[in-house]
């Protein structure tokens, strides 16, 4: 028994009243919003042999970066392997097993293979996507998109999915002209793709257009927040615009309304609360108990270990409340983190252990160790994933730690650095007045 979808694809297992719950589940993956586990949920109570049905839940599990959820897509994966499935499908199995082992390179490769030979299977794409993501490959965040779209047509369900990936793919490739103009085409067909927005907002804030990125943000949030799960990161981008004017009220009120005024315990959440506390806490703004309720949140989550990303930012959270007890509970996991053998043994062998120690030195006021730490890494911090956006703390910190330590030459270094990447960026500007005051002394 198998329904083949509107491209041609055949799923095993399927019949008409469950493959509807499914292209249900996909199109709400592709704009981030609604609930595609639910709607997965229902697909495979009315299909229990539905394979890519709980190929596609271990998906959504297997990318959350959580301990728990990793669990629940293993468990997909062993109700996926006996059943009946074509050549495409078994691999999207095999994907899946290397993604809920901590494999993700491995299931990226295979992701890969399938989007060759099936350049229209929307789902091999956007999760190869996400997996590059959160593995930090650039040029795949581009490329994986680039070679199918020649397959894809305008009129084709989920054609906005595949220019908003290519879009940010683009964009993390700094070819930011062409990442804006497929991510605004993306928005205009499909006004609630909560990722084509993103990329739009990424071009803007790597070319320092604060005011820009306001107004894009603020045009239409109905349509990127309705439903969505992926608003919360969102809005932290415009968070990021108010920041680099020097707008703290903004930011703050961000914070305390759609960003963690729900006080999320999702750590992709978690990990944007952090973030933005963070760069306040460099320029010396006191966030009061936030810091502490975000805290709390982390603190389960210490001994994990399972995503180096992850650490870094409860790190930040365990700073900033001053909570030296799941500080070191998080430099402990880290230690067995490294014993593994998944692919995050190498994200935070290389980059997220030195960076989480880095952070907390710095939190100790030893802006030497700081320097230290930070120096080799943040030209290859990419290997532990995120963004370009989501990495400049790094070299926010760094800088920062360099002030504080009086070390001029190499203040001036990084300031001029960064004043070249981003002229516009008041931040660049306010860096460069207490880089000169501290030569000057």
């Amino acid at each position: 028994m198998a329904v083949r979808d509107e491209f041609g694809l055949a799923f095993s297992g399927a019949t008409e009243a469950g493959f509807a719950p499914y292209s249900q589940a996909v199109r709400e993956l592709q704009c981030f919003i609604g609930d595609p586990v639910g709607s997965v949920d229902r697909a495979i109570a009315q299909d229990p042999g539905f394979v890519m049905a709980h190929v596609f839940k271990g998906y959504l599990f297997g990318l959350a970066t959580e301990p728990e959820a990793t669990a629940v897509a293993r468990t997909c994966h062993a109700a996926a392997l006996p059943l009946a499935a074509t050549a495409r499908e078994r691999a999207h199995v095999a994907a899946l097993g290397h993604l809920a082992n901590g494999r993700w390179h491995r299931a990226s490769a295979i992701l890969q293979d399938i989007a060759v030979d099936f350049p229209l299977d929307a789902v091999a794409l956007q999760v190869g996507h996400q997996v590059d993501f959160f593995t930090g490959n650039a040029r795949m965040l581009r490329d994986r998109i680039a070679l199918a779209l020649p397959s894809w047509q305008a009129d084709m369900p989920g054609y906005h999915a595949m220019l908003g990936m290519h879009a940010f793919g683009l964009e993390e490739m700094g070819e930011y002209a062409q990442a804006e103009r497929l991510g605004r085409q993306a928005v205009e067909i499909e006004p609630r793709d909560g990722w084509a927005q993103h990329a739009v907002a990424h071009v803007m804030e790597m070319q320092s257009r604060q005011r820009d990125g306001i107004a894009w943000m603020r045009a239409d949030p109905e349509a990127w927040t309705r439903e969505s799960f992926l608003q919360v990161h969102n809005w932290w981008h415009l968070a990021l615009f108010h920041y680099d004017l020097g707008e703290t009220d903004e930011v703050l009120a961000l914070y305390d309304g759609p960003i963690y005024g729900t006080g999320s315990t999702l750590a992709l959440n978690m990990v944007d609360a952090s973030a933005i506390l963070w760069r306040l806490h460099l320029g010396g703004i006191d966030a009061g108990d936030r810091w502490a309720a975000l805290a709390a949140n982390w603190v389960p989550k210490a001994g994990a270990g399972s995503y180096a990303f992850n650490d870094a930012h409860a790190m930040m959270a365990f700073v900033g409340a001053g909570l030296g007890a799941p500080a070191g509970d998080l430099l402990e996991a880290q230690g067995r983190a490294m014993r593994g053998d998944d692919d995050n043994v190498a994200f935070t062998r290389d980059v997220g252990h030195p960076l989480t120690l880095a952070i907390k030195a710095f939190g100790e006021g030893n802006y030497a160790e700081t320097i230290r730490l930070i120096r080799p890494i943040r030209t290859i911090a990419h290997r532990f994933g995120g963004s370009h956006a989501q990495r400049d703390v790094i070299d926010l910190t760094l800088i920062e730690a360099a002030l504080r330590a009086g070390d001029g030459a190499l203040a001036r270094a990084l300031v001029a650095e960064r004043a070249t990447a981003r002229p516009d960026s008041p931040l660049s500007a306010l860096f460069s007045r207490r880089a000169g005051d501290l030569s000057e002394n």
